[in-house]
């Protein structure tokens, strides 16, 4: 970092602050493979696994194979599963918690920029009871172009009143440090279901890190 410290941050929620993916991962494989008839590996289901659910599909099945009323049948279902299925082990990751409270006691704004839509966003805050810790929340449907887009992160800023330099985000996927680097903003990045070299191609990372006990974050204060 420089002798400025950042002003605000903004986090990715499924990778980032929960250790949720690989339920992502299955609840999506499963609908499409058995549901939806497509013959795609998990490892290749991973490797979609970005932007909003109907980008998707669409990369999968193609644009206009399912109307919109289908998406959006699909999108909940595989929400629903995807709830079932993790709600029992939902928790911050290690360290997080104190994380937020060390930010907010030190006068850093923070936000919720996520590819997730509502149903999820709200599953996670209302579940653990941290939706006081943030100023604003972007999801999927407050967007228009999904990561790797910027739109979802400099929408953050915006509504927080931060430039794009004084932002830090939190991201655990290569599309979404992308999305943070066209932003113009730098990146801590959650090694919870990418390698350090899946981001190479990138040159705003701050650090990488396993969870947020890490030490290199007290930098960011």
């Amino acid at each position: 970092m420089t002798n400025d410290k950042p002003k605000a941050f903004l986090f990715d929620l499924n990778g980032t602050m929960i250790n949720d993916m690989a339920f992502h991962n299955r609840a999506w494989h499963d609908i499409l493979t058995q549901d939806l008839g497509a013959s795609i590996s998990f490892d290749a289901v991973k490797k979609q696994m970005y932007g909003k659910n109907q980008d998707l599909l669409e990369r999968v099945f193609g644009v206009g194979h399912f109307s919109q009323e289908q998406i959006d049948q699909i999108s909940i279902e595989k929400e629903h599963r995807y709830q079932a299925a993790y709600k029992k082990h939902l928790s911050l990751i290690a360290g997080l918690g104190d994380f937020f409270e060390k930010a907010k006691q030190s006068g850093i704004q923070m936000a919720i920029g996520s590819a997730a839509i509502p149903f999820n966003i709200n599953f996670v805050l209302d579940n653990l009871n941290i939706r006081s810790y943030f100023k604003a929340i972007v999801s999927a449907e407050d967007v228009v172009n999904s990561k790797p887009d910027p739109e979802t992160f400099t929408k953050g800023a915006e509504i927080l009143g931060i430039e794009a330099k004084q932002c830090i985000v939190f991201e655990d996927a290569p599309k979404g440090v992308e999305a943070a680097q066209n932003a113009g903003m730098k990146c801590v990045v959650l090694t919870t279901m990418h390698t350090r070299e899946e981001f190479s191609d990138y040159h705003n990372v701050f650090a990488f890190i396993e969870d947020y006990t890490d030490p290199i974050l007290q930098d960011l204060f």
